[in-house]
């Protein structure tokens, strides 16, 4: 695992996502972006399919994807809900029936502050999709990245994962009380430790894995959110204005990209990024909205949950 420290990448906040490829040429390579047709996910699909990649968007919303790829080459479209793990069976089975190899699987689509429901197997739906939906769909593609001879998987964190660290006791709030936002950091947390637990396994068959942060970008992903919040939050003044501090969605792409495929990172992983560089390590108590805190870059905690979300789903990766 490489250490939590920056490299000094020379890239920054304000990094567009095809910047952040470094050049790099992907053709013949074959990518898999969730939620890849809005947002930021949409920003890391150009970056990639504009590189030379096929990649290949699962989404929930069929008619809503192949509108907003319309005319983008190399790109396809296929059918997924992460919360509903016969779908995520089906989209695998499918894509497997057709390559051996996924070079990159951007672990991209994800719900925030929802409020509480629940996925077909009635674990919350925050921790389900974000987190549980992922690790299963990256279990079933375990034979194409394997086969790949060097993917990469990054899975998209955020900076909420200062909220709270993973609860493994209670991780789909039937004995707490449901707080939407700190069901939103467990998940964010959750993601982070996946990288992490990905890599030490992934590492000696070439498949290294990153956790990302994108940064703030204003997006769909705050459709709960209603306007009040959002301006009590000072994420939008009273006119309805971003916070000029937000990224666009292309800058928010940058790190997922540069995490993806940037030569920078050859060799390395199991680390969380943020602005095209590695993080820095944070106390626990640290008030900045930037760096790592230690519990989601914790070995012991990545175990813990890598058992916890096999049992969960009943999927166990075949390293």
């Amino acid at each position: 695992m490489t250490k939590q420290e920056p490299i000094k990448s020379g890239y920054g906040a304000r990094t567009e996502a095809r910047e952040a490829l470094g050049g790099r040429d992907l053709t013949g390579k074959v990518a898999i972006v969730t939620g890849g047709y809005s947002g930021l996910g949409l920003e890391t699909t150009k970056a990639l399919a504009g590189a030379g990649a096929i990649v290949i968007v699962p989404a929930r919303s069929p008619e809503k994807a192949q509108k907003a790829l319309a005319g983008i080459a190399n790109v396809e479209q296929a059918a997924l809900d992460l919360a509903d793990p016969a779908s995520i069976d089906a989209f695998a089975s499918g894509f497997l029936s057709r390559t051996k190899k996924l070079d990159i699987l951007i672990n991209n689509a994800a719900i925030m502050a929802s409020p509480l429901m629940r996925d077909a197997r009635g674990y919350e739906a925050q921790f389900a999709t974000n987190h549980l939906g992922h690790f299963q769909l990256t279990a079933r593609l375990w034979p194409a990245l394997k086969g790949a001879g060097g993917a990469r998987v990054v899975a998209l964190s955020s900076i909420g994962h200062r909220i709270s660290p993973v609860n493994l006791d209670d991780p789909s709030f039937e004995h707490g009380e449901y707080n939407k936002w700190v069901a939103y950091g467990r998940a964010k947390t959750a993601n982070a430790l996946f990288a992490i637990g990905l890599d030490q396994r992934g590492a000696t068959h070439g498949v290294r894995a990153f956790a990302v942060h994108p940064g703030g970008i204003m997006t769909d992903l705050q459709r709960f959110m209603p306007e009040e919040e959002k301006r009590a939050m000072g994420w939008i003044d009273a006119d309805g204005n971003v916070d000029p501090r937000f990224k666009t969605p292309s800058q928010g792409a940058a790190t997922s990209v540069w995490c993806a495929a940037n030569a920078q990172l050859d060799g390395k992983g199991g680390v969380y990024c943020e602005d095209c560089d590695i993080a820095v390590a944070v106390a626990p108590d640290a008030k900045e909205f930037t760096g790592v805190r230690p519990w989601a870059v914790d070995a012991e905690q990545a175990d813990a949950l890598w058992t916890l979300s096999e049992r969960m789903t009943g999927v166990a990766f075949n390293i």
